[in-house]
C-alpha cells in the first residue's frame, strides 16, 4: 500500500515565490506601491503650504508626479540596458556625476537655497547630483569589485581606487554641506566592502572611523550641533532646537490606531516644519494610523528580504553585488528617516524613498529599483524560463529583451583584460636544511615523492576546475559558499578574518 504523498511545506506564498520571475513581479508591485502612496501623502502634507506660497495646492504635487513619470522611464530603460553596456559605461558615468558635484559647489553655477549649496536650478525642475551620485558609485563600484574579487586581488586592490573614490565625494557633499547624503553615500561604500568580501578587522577599522568622522561633522555645525543637543535633551528647548522632533512625536500620537482619516491631518496645518519630505511619515501615522505605519514597514521589510534574495541567487557577481548594495542603501535610509521621525535618532533630513517629496531622490531611487527588477531577470531560473516563452503578460507588454545566459568564460576572459585583475601566484615552499622536500632523496637513497600541502592541492583543484566550479555556481546548485557575494577570495592566514565561522 503505497502512501500519501505529502504536500509540500510552507504557505500559498511560498509556492507562489518558487515560480522563477516571482522576484521580478516582487520588485516592480513594491516600488509600484510605495510610489503611488507616496504621491498620495505628498498631494495631502503638501496642499496646505503650497496654497499658501503659490495659491494652488496642487503645485508641489504635480512636481512629484512629473519626476514619478520620469522616475518609471528611468526605471523602464533600466530594465532594457544590457549589463555588458552597464558596465562599460559605470566609471564614465561615476566621473560625469563627481564633476557635477564640483560644478555645483562654484557660484553662479549651483544654486543656495538656505545656505546650501546642493542644486541646478534648470528653470522648471531642479536637480540634485548628490542623488546621482548614489548610482553611480554602486554600479562603479560593484563592476570594479566583481573584477578584482575575480581576480583573486588582494586588500590593496580591493581598496584602492574605491575608498579614496568615495571619500571624495563624501568630502564634495560636505561642502555643500549636506551631511544626510553624507551619511547615504558612506551606507552606500561600507555596503560594497562588507559584500565585496573586505575582512572584518579591516572593515572594522574602517567603520569606527567613518563613524569618528560622523560624529566630528555632527558637531563642527551651528545647526548639526543644536540637532543633537535637541536628541539628548529634547525638553530643553521645546519651542525651539526640539520643536520639529517634538510635533513628529505629537502627529504619531494623535493618528492612534486607525488614523484622523486621509486628508484629515493637523499637523499639516504649520504645526510640523517639512511635513511633506523629512517628516512625512508622521503624516502618514497620523492621517492612515497605526496600520499605515505598518504597511509601509511591511513594504521595506519586503523589500529587504527580495533583495537580498536576488542577490543570493544571482550568478553573476556583479549583479550580486550590485543588488545588495542597493538594498542596503535603500533600506538603511529608510530606518534612518522613520528612526528620527519616531526619536531614536537624531534628525538628520534623509528622505522617505519613494514617499518623500523630492524630485531627483523618486526619479533616481525608481531607476535603482529598475537595476534591482533587472538582476532578478538575470537570475539562472528566470533566464531558463524567459527562454522558454514563459515571460509572462507584464514582459510582453513591456517588450522586454530575453537576458543573456551568465557565462564564466567571458567573464573570465574580461577580468584578464583589466590589469588590475591579475590573479596572485602562491609562494613558493621554503626548504629547510636536514629535510627533503618535493623529488628529495631518503637515507637509504631511494626517491621520496614530493610531499603535498593543502594550499598546493586547492591552488591545483582551483586551476583545474575553474569551469565546472563556476558552472555550478551558475546553476544555483553549488554551496552557500561558493554562491555569497560577500565571500573573500584572496588568500587569508585564518579562517576567522574571512567574516564568518566555520
Amino acid at each position: 500500500m503505497t502512501k500519501t504523498a505529502r504536500k509540500p511545506a510552507g504557505t500559498w506564498f511560498g509556492a507562489w515565490l518558487a515560480r522563477p520571475l516571482a522576484d521580478f513581479h516582487l520588485v516592480v508591485t513594491i516600488a509600484t506601491l510605495l510610489t503611488v502612496l507616496g504621491l498620495v501623502m505628498v498631494l495631502s502634507a503638501s496642499s496646505v503650504e503650497a496654497y499658501a506660497d503659490g495659491g494652488s495646492a496642487y503645485s508641489l504635487f504635480v512636481q512629484q508626479a512629473f519626476f514619478a513619470g520620469l522616475g518609471a522611464v528611468l526605471f523602464y530603460l533600466a530594465l532594457r540596458i544590457p549589463l555588458r553596456v552597464l558596465r562599460q559605461l559605470s566609471f564614465p558615468l561615476f566621473a560625469i556625476s563627481v564633476l557635477l558635484l564640483v560644478l555645483v559647489l562654484i557660484p553662479g553655477i549651483g544654486s543656495q537655497v538656505q545656505g546650501s549649496r546642493r542644486w541646478f536650478d534648470l528653470g522648471f525642475v531642479s536637480l540634485q547630483p548628490s542623488e546621482i551620485v548614489k548610482v553611480t558609485l554602486i554600479v562603479w563600484g560593484a563592476h570594479l569589485l566583481a573584477t578584482r574579487r575575480g581576480g583573486r586581488a588582494g586588500y590593496k586592490e580591493i581598496l584602492v581606487p574605491l575608498v579614496p573614490a568615495g571619500l571624495l565625494v563624501c568630502l564634495l557633499i560636505v561642502l555643500e554641506p549636506n551631511l544626510s547624503t553624507t551619511i547615504a553615500v558612506g551606507l552606500v561604500l561600507v555596503a560594497l566592502l562588507w559584500f565585496g568580501g573586505l575582512p572584518v578587522r579591516l572593515f572594522v577599522t574602517i567603520a569606527v572611523s567613518g563613524a569618528v568622522a560622523a560624529g566630528i561633522l555632527a558637531l563642527s555645525a551651528g545647526y548639526r550641533s543644536d540637532r543633537m543637543r535637541a536628541f539628548f535633551s529634547p525638553g530643553d528647548d521645546p519651542q525651539g532646537i526640539g520643536y520639529q522632533a517634538r510635533q513628529a512625536l505629537f502627529s504619531l500620537a494623535d493618528g492612534g490606531i486607525w488614523g484622523r482619516g486621509l486628508g484629515q491631518s493637523r499637523a499639516k496645518w504649520s504645526y510640523l516644519p517639512n511635513a511633506h519630505n523629512d517628516f512625512i511619515f508622521a503624516i502618514i501615522g497620523e492621517e492612515l494610523g497605526f496600520l499605515g505605519c505598518a504597511l509601509v514597514l511591511g513594504l521595506f521589510a519586503l523589500f529587504v528580504f527580495v533583495g537580498l534574495r536576488i542577490a543570493s541567487r544571482s550568478a553573476d557577481p556583479f549583479l550580486r553585488l550590485l543588488t545588495a548594495a542597493a538594498t542596503t542603501w535603500i533600506t538603511g535610509q529608510a530606518l534612518i528617516n522613520i528612526g528620527y521621525v519616531v526619536g531614536l535618532l537624531p534628525v538628520t533630513g534623509l528622505q522617505l524613498p519613494l514617499v518623500s517629496a523630492g524630485g531627483s531622490s523618486l526619479a533616481i531611487t525608481l531607476m535603482m529599483f529598475g537595476l534591482i527588477a533587472s538582476a532578478a531577470r538575470q537570475e539562472p531560473e528566470a533566464v531558463a524560463a524567459l527562454k522558454a516563452g514563459q515571460d509572462g503578460r507584464f514582459s510582453r507588454l513591456l517588450r522586454l529583451p530575453v537576458p543573456e545566459t551568465y557565462a564564466p568564460a567571458r567573464a573570465r576572459a574580461r577580468r584578464a583584460a583589466v590589469p588590475g585583475a591579475r590573479r596572485r601566484e602562491l609562494p613558493p615552499a621554503r626548504k629547510k636544511p636536514g629535510k627533503s622536500r618535493g623529488g628529495g632523496k631518503s637515507r637509504g637513497g631511494a626517491p621520496v615523492p614530493p610531499r603535498r600541502s593543502i594550499d598546493s592541492d586547492s591552488a591545483r583543484r582551483r586551476g583545474a576546475e575553474p569551469g565546472r566550479r563556476e558552472a555550478r555556481g551558475a546553476a544555483g546548485s553549488g554551496s552557500w559558499r561558493t554562491t555569497r557575494a560577500w565571500e573573500p577570495s584572496y588568500p587569508m592566514k585564518h579562517a576567522r578574518e574571512r567574516g564568518n565561522s566555520r
